[in-house]
């Protein structure tokens, strides 16, 4: 994903590596350089500090636990991060969206089912809804009492519901997304839903969080779910959404509802809806995949041209990493320049003004790693950037050559060797910095570090055992090292905490890259 944040604090950086990236060459690296004799062996960790000691991330994923006490689910799941985000006690493993949208009144009403299952018995629970006029809330179809602090929602139960049993809620609301939500203190916190300017459209983008801005979820990576929607629009606007199209039903009043089923896990934020006047172009991918992609209609040919090679780049990471993940793959192009993308599940979001060919190849990298193999906990927020980073890298060393690959590395060394502060190392970044580019930059570097160190044939063999062993679940920087560690049959802790800890870039002598070169 590109961010708002992200794409502000560093417009002019990027626009001078795209400069760089299609025109002239990175800078050159220093001549000191020319007078060291590369050790040829593991990279030097060198640096002025030490790495801090390994940190494994302390959210649990869902499960049922042995406790048969009535308590409350916990309204957090302690993310190191972001402690308020998601909620324990139970695991959602369905939500069913109704959607009715009034375009020229920015309003919708919604009605959300959610299927789950109780991990331990509960007395009461808690979603996440901010903002929205909550019209009823009921639980086994019978009426449940409620109540709301900030974004919480406490939903109150008559009788106690069992460790391992499933359970129904059902939540009515309405009203406009953000509107009138405090945000202070809530800084992890955006207004997911966008209206378009001129009223002809709506789009969905939230990380890490803000979904919550309309619709009543568990809104925390590590509780993956199924989703399908129920949209109904004005004609002749479209709703596109995650997963595929099943019907398209006209009411004969002006409006049409379209239904959409997205059948593999997905963390709540790769939720999206996009409403406008699309175009939709279809073809064919590698072993059969249907591609869709929608245009808003003033999308101009260049712009579309960018996502031109997308089957090659399905046939490229199918080789590399393993088998597409999903059902169906595609993207919505909306016309405004919100100067970011997001690699929402089956149906990437790009801004009019974002979309070239490296962004188009990050955000379908992000299918496999971010999305198929998600998050445990933000801290490890460079398992999802730094890996589809890397392979927008691949993507170019398959289309461009040896060298492209080269100057993208040597590249992405200069910025984070000069970045200090904005470039953080990615095992860290920190809640306040989530998305600075040291843990695209630098996790980026760490895999091909990786790759320098073990060989080609390792290092790809790393990356399919981590998606096969992780696919539609979820993951953390410590299983990462313990497969890396299993297939290449090398200790590689010193290795990763240098990489993903310590303060200063580590050097990779099989490239002639040294930090002392840029101090």
């Amino acid at each position: 994903m590109k961010k708002p944040k992200l794409a502000l604090l560093l417009l002019p950086i990027l626009l001078i590596t795209l400069a760089c990236r299609f025109g002239a060459p990175p800078p050159s690296t220093p001549t000191a350089e020319a007078q060291r004799t590369p050790s040829g062996g593991s990279s030097n960790f060198g640096g002025t500090q030490p790495a801090p000691p390994f940190q494994a991330c302390p959210v649990q994923l869902p499960s049922v636990g042995a406790g048969s006490n009535p308590q409350l689910g916990a309204e957090g799941l302690g993310d190191p991060y972001y402690p308020h985000l998601g909620n324990g006690g139970y695991d959602v493993q369905h939500y069913h969206i109704e959607l009715n949208v009034d375009l020229a009144s920015q309003h919708l009403d919604g009605a959300v089912r959610i299927d789950a299952i109780a991990t331990q018995t509960l007395s009461s629970f808690n979603l996440e809804l901010a903002g929205m006029q909550i019209h009823s809330v009921s639980v086994q179809n019978s009426p449940a009492e409620h109540s709301r602090m900030g974004n919480e929602l406490t939903i109150e139960l008559a009788q106690f519901i069992q460790a391992g049993q499933p359970f129904e809620v059902a939540i009515e609301y309405s009203g406009s997304p953000g509107e009138g939500i405090d945000f202070s203190g809530m800084e992890e916190f955006e207004v997911g839903w966008g209206w378009y300017p001129d009223g002809d459209g709506a789009y969905v983008a939230a990380e890490p969080s803000g979904n919550s801005t309309w619709m009543p979820v568990n809104e925390h990576p590590s509780d993956k779910a199924t989703y399908s929607y129920a949209i109904t629009v004005a004609e002749p606007y479209v709703a596109a959404a995650n997963g595929v199209l099943q019907d398209t039903i006209s009411l004969g009043d002006g409006t049409r509802t379209f239904i959409w089923n997205s059948a593999y896990p997905m963390a709540s934020y790769l939720a999206t809806v996009g409403i406008g006047e699309f175009d939709i172009e279809t073809s064919i991918g590698p072993n059969g995949l249907p591609i869709r992609d929608y245009f808003e209609r003033d999308i101009p040919q260049d712009v579309r041209a960018d996502f031109a090679r997308t089957d090659e780049m399905l046939e490229l990471f199918n080789e590399l990493v393993g088998p597409y993940p999903f059902e169906v793959t595609g993207v919505i192009v909306h016309d405004i320049d919100f100067g970011f993308a997001l690699e929402t599940q089956t149906m990437s979001v790009f801004g009019s003004g974002f979309t070239d060919e490296y962004v188009v190849a990050h955000e379908l990298a992000h299918q496999w790693f971010g999305n198929s193999v998600g998050l445990t906990c933000w801290q490890d927020l460079w398992l999802n950037e730094g890996f589809a980073t890397y392979l927008s890298v691949l993507w170019n060393e398959h289309a461009y050559g040896e060298d492209a690959l080269i100057d993208e590395m040597e590249w992405y060394y200069w910025q984070v060797a000069q970045s200090g502060p904005f470039a953080s190392p990615p095992g860290n970044p920190g809640p306040d910095d989530l998305f600075n580019f040291g843990v695209y930059y630098r996790g980026a570097l760490t895999l091909h570090a990786l790759r320098e160190r073990v060989g080609d044939e390792v290092f790809f063999g790393i990356l399919q055992r981590y998606y096969a062993d992780f696919r539609d679940s979820n993951a953390t920087t410590a299983d990462f090292v313990a497969i890396a560690e299993q297939v290449s049959g090398q200790s590689l802790q010193e290795f990763f905490d240098a990489w993903l800890y310590a303060a200063d870039v580590p050097d990779i002598p099989e490239m002639g890259l040294y930090l002392s070169d840029y101090q």
